[in-house]
This record gives C-alpha cells, sequence and structure tokens, in this order.
C-alpha cells in the first residue's frame, strides 16, 4: 500500500473459490478454462510446458503451439476470464529458441488483433460452435483440449463494437457467423460495417436468416485466429449467458 498513496490495488487469486467467495477473490482455474461466462472476472494459469524449465521438452520441441495459446486466449477472454501464461526460464535466466519463437509468434499475431482482447468485455453469448461435452473438473482440463473448426468463433465487445474472432480460416472464404441471424432473437440496430482487423480489404457481408455471411479476402492478414469488427448493433444492455449457439457434433 505504500507504494500506492494508501490505496490497496492488490487483486487476490484463489483456487476452488464458492459463488460468495468469487465477489471478493479472484477464482483460479489451473491448466484448465470456464464452461461459460462467469459474473465475477476469473483467471486461467497455464504454462507453454511444465511449471519448471526442462531440456527433455525443448530436445522434443514439446511446447504449447502458438496457436493453441491464442485459441486458449480468445476462448477465455470471451468467457470475462483472463490468461496469466508461464513460460520457464533455464538456470541462467533465459529462455530457448522454441520459446522465443512462440512468444514471438503470439505477439505478432497481437499486433493486428490486441484491440479484440485488451480492454474487451464479453457480449451476451461467449461463441458458437461444436461444443464440447460439459461436466467434470475445471481445472487441469486442457489435456481435453477441442480441435476448432471453421464453425467456432467467439465474441468480444469494447464500447459499441462487437468482435467475431474465428479459430479456423473456412475453405470456402465464407465465415457464417449463425448467432447474428435476422431469426436471432434480442440483436438490436443493424450492422453498419464488417471489418478484418489487418486487412484494408473492403469485405462483402449481408445478414440473412441464418447468419452474418462475409466474405473474406483471398489472403490472410495474419495466421491462428482472424477477428471481425462488427459496427452498428446497439450492444447496451446486453446482459452476458453462459449459453452459445451451437452445432451437432460430428458423431451425431
Amino acid at each position: 500500500m505504500q507504494w500506492h498513496n494508501g490505496k490497496n490495488e492488490a487483486v487476490m487469486n484463489t483456487k476452488e473459490l464458492n459463488e460468495e467467495q468469487r465477489k471478493c477473490l479472484v477464482l483460479d482455474i489451473e491448466r484448465g478454462k470456464a464452461e461459460g461466462i462467469l459474473p465475477e472476472p476469473w483467471q486461467t494459469d497455464t504454462c507453454i510446458g511444465g511449471w519448471h524449465y526442462s531440456a527433455d521438452i525443448y530436445e522434443k520441441h514439446g511446447y504449447k503451439t502458438p496457436t493453441t495459446v491464442i485459441h486458449l486466449l480468445v476462448d477465455i477472454v470471451s468467457n470475462n476470464g483472463n490468461l496469466l501464461l508461464n513460460v520457464p526460464v533455464k538456470g541462467n535466466g533465459t529462455i530457448d529458441s522454441d520459446e522465443v519463437a512462440c512468444l514471438e509468434s503470439i505477439a505478432k499475431w497481437m499486433e493486428p488483433n490486441s484491440e479484440a482482447i485488451f480492454g474487451t468485455r464479453p457480449w451476451k453469448v461467449f461463441g458458437e460452435g461444436f461444443e464440447k461435452a460439459k461436466g467434470g473438473r475445471l481445472a487441469f482440463s486442457e489435456r481435453n483440449a477441442q480441435v476448432y473448426t471453421s464453425e467456432d468463433i467467439r465474441f468480444t465487445t469494447k464500447g459499441d463494437t462487437l468482435y467475431a474472432i474465428a479459430f479456423v480460416w473456412p475453405e470456402t472464404g465464407k465465415l457464417t457467423i449463425k448467432t447474428l441471424g435476422k431469426k436471432q432473437t434480442g440483436i438490436k440496430g443493424d450492422i453498419s460495417s464488417v471489418q478484418l482487423l489487418g486487412s484494408d480489404a473492403k469485405l462483402k457481408y449481408s445478414r440473412e436468416e441464418n447468419g452474418l455471411v462475409v466474405t473474406l479476402p483471398s489472403q490472410k492478414p495474419c495466421e491462428h485466429a482472424w477477428a471481425l469488427k462488427i459496427k452498428g448493433l446497439d450492444l447496451a444492455g446486453s446482459e452476458p449467458k453462459s449459453e452459445m449457439i451451437t452445432l451437432p457434433s460430428k458423431d451425431n
């Protein structure tokens, strides 16, 4: 407190909190994530490898890929969470070349896409796509990581802007956001513009009954995930809900 003019600006992160405890402490989910939007901010703590440096992981190139980390980050932020990412250091305080490459790839993705992450809030739903079966322990669940498809999209908001972040570039060149279809209830306002972050291309889009259909440019502006900046919708008063727009499992 002495460093902050007598103000307590500390945050305590704690595991396995009940609903009352989450009002004054921040829930921490180690190596896992929430299954929907939580009303209070929460945190995932994980590592690109082990908690302590392991030469064996480096030699086997066993770190999380930049794509895995970015998808994890986007999913967490869309659910009102934060990501604390550990990068283990060697005994001399340095990190190895694989760790450097991973961090550089994440930083490169952040250049055009950071506005869809930093300072954002969750929307009324966190996303759409193929939903994994719910239940079980949240912590240490990242080992059951889902394989995403072009149907998987996550939402964040900032002011009057809605960001829709796609995990996989569609082979057809067209991205359909079903949550924004005309037949969906509770969506107010008319879309006035759709922009792909990192690209100067003027996008063609149409809001149809079953979704907002956006024709993407032939050139990807980045790798790993792609954020659409959508303007014109009335986002005021959109209360977050845990539900998402889901599609049938591939097994059904």
